[in-house]
């Protein structure tokens, strides 16, 4: 098993001795939920231990119970969350899944609900400009998932959830052993919500009814004899959400002004493979080749406005490994190609376009066991809309003394902006939107590019004789050029146009975790976001985003007994800070905020009863404090008049609510 091991790591690394390690640590289970990683680039990896933690439905919800990831509500209708690193968005953060990037363009605004939780082995996330073997999209993180392995997967699994907000999900996995080289997995997944809330009484759905049926089968073929090991999947989703007021009926309301209601459907289509040889005699070398297919078929209104997106991708990654002269000296180059077909339509508008790229990249790694490592990477791209460009990035790591570690990081990214995909909780609203420049060749708009840099600092040690350990991370992100979404000028339009003055994000974060005693955790951080762009009426805030937040998390687990009985205990207390809220000055005063919203706390909490090896129960609850945020929605009482607005949401809608699940495993 450890030559199968060491096997998988050298097929599939990205190069980087970061990346490397990643994968490492995939296949090796760790003790502790979160991991952070003293390597060359500055990665926590999040275990499969940490997603049973909370109520850990689907990936946009694996990251209540840590501090790198700040989640929000993205709007008062969809039920959809938001992921943040380092006071930006999601479409700034590259997104993979097994190092292929998975969620971009059209799947930006619902995709991190498409994963179900269960099928997660670990996620890796990295801060700062990520490896250019992956791409040039990176901006502001990379964040990495696993799925199981087919190889390790055991032969049956059962995860059954209901919650108060009547949501229910079934996950089932199936595995078989074929032969010695061949493995299969298939993933079952099932959601619903059946029942309407409106718990704040504004008329609304709190969460919309929604059903999603999610399959995928995974085929694994490992070799050690021959050197060769291969992966292939295939997925196929359903996912269809309605949202609006309580009394909408689609069949008899769609796109009428009787009730304002929205439905989002979407069907979508994934076949990825990676085959890897590694050298006989050198296993420092190898040679691997990635290819990923998707097809994506959104069909949505939203009341009277209709969006609708299909997007056709093709991506592929021939990677090679090898060393210079020794093992302290690695390198990867390769190429890669892109095709992106979009056939998009607002409002009438056909704005499909077809998006190709083709690139080429060289990373060199330089480790010497002891104090210093470094990872330099450039690529070019030649892009039919963004030109031909180059991204460079470097990752340093400095070991000044024992358990202390400094690292450094710089690089460029750059995106084309899907300014309606991306923007999908604006269109909740009555708000207007136009694009104000028209000489770029995205929408009209030029490509964004920043450039992002870090520090960081983390000591181990050991207090009142149990481990510990500090961590200090400062970053900046300054934007070159930057598509504005801009919701400050007007309440009644939503202005895209091109970066006139400054735009930058700042972050700093300190993290303290100790042992309390054994088999108790502290985990505790606190972000300070200073997040600043020039709009068309000034230099404001970054909207709905806390300046500041504190995080607490204590677990604690009793000791496994021999027949697999155990309690776990789990809590969670987040802290947020007042948020610039977009204006509304010009409204009628009772659809009129104030310029800040107020600070708030939130409360989860998890009780895990395992009662064998096989069997287990959970209990837990969100919100416990039953926080609510009031007035989620401007202009409630005439969803089709000027004021109406669902997007400016900064706190909890449904309120408090409670969950219970059990786990089955047939080893």
């Amino acid at each position: 098993m450890k030559k199968i091991t060491l096997f998988l790591m050298l097929c599939f690394s990205v190069s980087s001795m970061s990346q490397k390690i990643l994968d490492t640590v995939v296949v090796t289970a760790s003790r502790k939920g979160i991991r952070k990683l003293t390597t060359t680039s500055n990665t926590s990896v999040v275990s499969s231990k940490e997603l049973l933690k909370a109520a850990c439905c689907n990936l946009a919800e694996s990251f209540e119970t840590n501090p790198s990831i700040d989640v929000n509500f993205s709007d008062a209708i969809s039920g959809t969350k938001q992921i943040k690193m380092l006071g930006l968005t999601s479409p700034y953060i590259l997104i993979t899944e097994e190092n292929i990037p998975s969620i971009r363009g059209a799947s930006q605004a619902y995709g991190m609900s498409f994963t179900p939780g269960t099928w997660v082995e670990s996620i890796q996330i990295t801060k700062g400009a990520g490896s250019v073997v992956n791409g040039y999209e990176s901006i502001s993180g990379q964040i990495n998932t696993e799925l199981i392995k087919p190889i390790k997967d055991i032969p049956f699994f059962l995860n059954v959830y209901g919650a108060s907000d009547s949501r229910t999900e079934i996950n089932t996995h199936f595995n078989q052993k074929l032969s010695n080289q061949w493995s299969t997995s298939l993933f079952l997944h099932g959601n619903s919500r059946w029942f309407k809330y409106d718990m704040n009484h504004d008329g609304y759905l709190d969460n919309p009814l929604a059903k999603q049926v999610n399959l995928t089968s995974r085929w694994q073929y490992v070799n050690p004899q021959t050197g060769w090991v291969s992966f292939i999947n295939i997925k196929w989703l359903n996912d269809a959400k309605q949202a609006g007021q309580v009394d909408f009926n689609p069949e008899r309301d769609k796109f009428s002004t009787s009730y304002w209601g929205s439905e989002i459907k979407t069907n979508r289509i994934d076949v990825t493979s990676k085959v890897g040889y590694v050298f006989k005699d050198m296993p420092y070398q190898s040679i691997g080749f990635q290819n990923a297919f998707s097809n994506h078929d959104q069909e949505s209104y939203f009341g009277l406005r209709q969006y609708n997106i299909v997007q056709q991708s093709f991506y592929s990654n021939l990677i090679f490994n090898s060393i210079i002269s020794n093992t302290n000296h690695k390198f990867a180059t390769g190429v890669t190609f892109s095709s992106d077909r979009y056939l998009e339509n607002f409002n009438q508008e056909d704005l499909g376009r077809r998006d190709t790229d083709i690139g080429a990249y060289f990373e060199y790694t330089f480790d010497n066991q002891e104090k210093w490592s470094f990872v330099l990477g450039g690529r070019v791209d030649s892009h039919n809309r963004l030109g031909f460009f180059a991204t460079p990035r470097l990752h340093v790591r400095y070991k000044p003394w024992e358990k202390g570690t400094f690292r450094f990081s710089a690089g460029r990214g750059k995106r084309a902006a899907n300014i309606y995909a991306e923007n999908q909780n604006l269109f909740g609203s009555s708000r207007q939107f136009s694009v104000l420049d028209a000489s770029g060749k995205i929408y009209g708009l030029n490509p964004e590019i920043a450039w992002n840099y870090g520090l960081s600092f983390t000591q181990s040690f050991r207090l009142f004789n149990k481990p510990a350990d500090v961590t200090l991370d400062v970053y900046r992100t300054d934007f070159q050029n930057q598509v504005v979404v801009d919701i400050m000028q007007s309440p009644q339009e939503v202005l895209f146009y091109n970066l006139k003055g400054s735009s930058y994000a700042n972050s700093v974060q300190f993290d303290f975790n100790y042992e309390i005693r054994t088999r108790l955790q502290l985990r505790t951080a606190y972000k300070y976001y200073d997040v600043r762009t020039s709009y068309l009426s000034g230099n404001f805030q970054r909207p709905l985003q806390a300046k500041q937040r504190f995080f607490v998390n204590v677990e604690y687990d009793t000791p496994l007994t021999k027949k697999g009985k155990q309690w776990k205990f789990d809590f969670t207390y987040n802290w947020l800070g007042s948020q610039q809220l977009p204006n509304t000055a010009s409204n009628p005063v009772n659809d009129r905020l104030s310029e800040n919203s107020p600070a708030f706390s939130v409360i989860n909490a998890q009780i895990t009863k395992r009662f064998s090896k096989s069997f287990e129960f959970y209990l837990g609850g969100e919100n416990i404090g039953n926080y609510r945020q009031n007035q989620a929605i401007l202009g409630a009482n005439n969803p089709f008049g000027s004021t109406f607005d669902t997007s400016i949401v900064y706190g909890p809608i449904f309120g408090k609510m409670y969950y219970a699940g059990l786990r089955y495993k047939l080893k």
